[in-house]
């Protein structure tokens, strides 16, 4: 395999599931120091996420993607629906550029904020938490202009303004202070610096009028799918079909130089890949790949046809994870292996993240005999957001006052 093609393959979502296989077997045959599975309590985990399921979307057929968008309307307030309101005079596709670029920007700063920080909505006083706090602080920060550096277009986000951001310009706006620490903050603030400086990069991001922005990715997408199924893309929206996968391939390539430099070949950054003491190699691109459930959304509610989704993977985050954990499908081999504080490279972190996507693979199977649904009925997206998410949170509140996972992680607040 050459070079670019081990890069193109790194960055792939097939890249990701069958490496997380390769650790599922190497740890199911017992050779991991750190953890053995009890497959047995699998359906234990495919119970309780059917019960929140059906407490949620008692209409399966209602669920929708586990993506940003669900976020923004935390508490009742139907966020979303005020951004399409405060666009809906944008020509079609300004407005979707709009959209993608709120989607990126909020995703970015979506690392885990940590058990004690919280958001307070100035406009209801109602006070949020972890991801949907994140999600409501980046949305205020967004449509208040903070991330566009043109006054008369505050719906925006662009790179003159994203690489100037600062830690205190992100701390301000995030309500950070002594006593509401915000995990990663320096890293937060150093991703959007870097998100600029991904738009002056690559050519994705330029549009016509030699603007750069975040959102000009969704262009680069439409004309892809346009040009690979010989369909028209018109400015004024034609629906086009797009292939999940081609989305994901434009998040990495277009915003793989975003992330801090750890695995690298060539001088090209890998992203979420990490290397296992035994194993190699392993992917996992969770922020990337959630991100591109994200931008699904958008394209979906834009008027397109997004298809084949189930080719992503589920996310390698704390909370789906710590589910198996919790209902002891992965069983620690010793104390200390919840005790003490990992490192995100750390092979038992890598051994973790790995088993969370196979076994997600493994519950979305039954889930959907259990419910006689197919993988496009039931896709992955949706079994996160019905869905393990909610009930690896339910199962951390009633293990630990806090709700914390029950594997603890040095964040920078780049990859969880």
């Amino acid at each position: 395999m050459t070079t670019s093609e081990q890069v193109r393959w790194l960055r792939s979502a097939h890249a990701v599931r069958q490496t997380a296989e390769h650790v599922y077997t190497y740890i199911r045959s017992g050779d991991s120091r750190h953890f053995a599975l009890d497959d047995g309590k699998l359906s234990q985990v495919v119970d309780l996420v059917a019960e929140v399921t059906d407490e949620s979307y008692p209409d399966l057929n209602a669920i929708p993607y586990h993506s940003r968008l669900g976020h923004f309307d935390i508490g009742g307030v139907a966020r979303w629906d005020a951004f399409q309101q405060m666009v809906a005079e944008m020509p079609t596709r300004a407005r979707l550029r709009s959209a993608f670029d709120l989607t990126i920007s909020s995703v970015l700063l979506d690392a885990g904020a940590g058990p004690t920080w919280k958001y307070s909505d100035p406009s209801t006083g109602d006070v949020y938490r972890r991801s949907e706090g994140l999600a409501v602080a980046s949305y205020d920060w967004f449509v208040s202009g903070g991330l566009s550096s043109a006054a008369d277009e505050p719906l925006r986000a662009d790179s003159e303004r994203l690489s100037t951001v600062t830690e205190g310009d992100l701390a301000r706006a995030f309500q950070v202070t002594r006593d509401n620490p915000l995990l990663g903050t320096a890293g937060r603030a150093l991703l959007l610096r870097q998100l600029a400086a991904a738009t002056q990069r690559s050519a994705l991001f330029r549009h016509n009028d030699g603007e750069l922005r975040p959102g000009n990715l969704a262009d680069a997408i439409l004309s892809r799918a346009a040009c690979d199924s010989q369909q028209v893309a018109h400015s004024s929206g034609t629906p086009l079909t797009i292939p999940a996968h081609s989305v994901l391939e434009a998040v990495l390539h277009g915003l793989g130089t975003v992330w801090p430099g750890r695995e690298t070949i060539d001088g090209v950054n890998l992203g979420d890949v990490w290397t296992h003491s035994e194993l190699g190699r392993v992917p996992f691109h969770k922020l990337s790949q959630w991100l591109t459930y994200s931008l699904c959304d958008c394209l979906e509610q834009a008027g397109h046809d997004v298809v084949e989704l189930d080719a992503l993977t589920g996310l390698a985050e704390y909370r789906n994870g710590g589910l198996f954990i919790d209902l002891g499908v992965i069983v620690p081999k010793y104390p200390s292996v919840l005790v003490e504080p990992h490192e995100v490279g750390s092979d038992v972190v890598i051994e973790w993240r790995a088993l969370t996507v196979a076994l997600l693979d493994r519950t979305a199977s039954l889930l959907r005999e259990r419910w006689k649904k197919t993988a496009v009925e039931l896709p992955l997206a949706k079994v996160l957001q019905a869905g393990t998410w909610s009930a690896g949170r339910r199962a951390a509140s009633a293990r630990r006052a806090d709700g914390s996972p029950p594997l603890q992680i040095r964040s920078d607040g780049t990859v969880f």
